[in-house]
C-alpha cells in the first residue's frame, strides 16, 4: 500500500490489541490508535479519522455495539469491523445494525483478519 490506511484498534484485551496490530502492520497497514474501553475509542476516533476500525463488544463500561453508534453518528461513512468471541450473536447483530461493516469470531486467523480489512476499507 502506498498509502497505508490508519487503524484504530479498540479491545480490553492488551495481548489481543497486540495481536490485531502485529497482523495489521505486517501487511502494510497503520495502526495509529489503539483504546481499551469504549470512551477512548470515541475519543481516539475523533482525534485520529482513521481509515478502519477493529472493534470488540465485551469490553468494561461500554458495550462495542453502542461505541459503533456513536462512531457512525460522529462519521457517518466510518468502517469498523465487530470482532468478538462465538456466543454474541445477538451482539454482532446489533453492531452490524448499528452501522458496523463486517465481524470476525475470536479466534480468528490472522488471513480472515486482514481478508476483512481490505475488503472494508476498499
Amino acid at each position: 500500500m502506498n498509502n497505508p490506511k490508519k487503524v484504530l484498534v479498540v479491545d480490553d484485551s492488551m495481548v489481543m490489541r497486540a495481536m490485531i496490530r502485529d497482523v495489521l502492520t505486517r501487511d502494510g497497514f497503520n495502526v495509529v490508535g489503539q483504546a481499551k474501553n469504549g470512551k477512548e475509542a470515541v475519543e481516539q476516533y475523533a482525534k485520529l479519522s482513521p481509515d478502519l476500525v477493529t472493534m470488540d463488544i465485551i469490553m468494561p463500561g461500554e458495550h462495542g455495539t453502542d461505541v459503533v453508534k456513536k462512531i457512525i453518528e460522529m462519521d457517518r461513512d466510518a468502517r469498523i469491523i465487530v470482532v468478538s468471541g462465538l456466543n454474541q450473536k445477538s451482539l454482532v447483530m446489533q453492531a452490524l445494525d448499528n452501522g458496523a461493516r463486517d465481524f470476525l469470531v475470536k479466534p480468528f486467523e490472522n488471513e480472515e483478519l486482514l481478508q476483512a480489512a481490505h475488503k472494508t476499507v476498499r
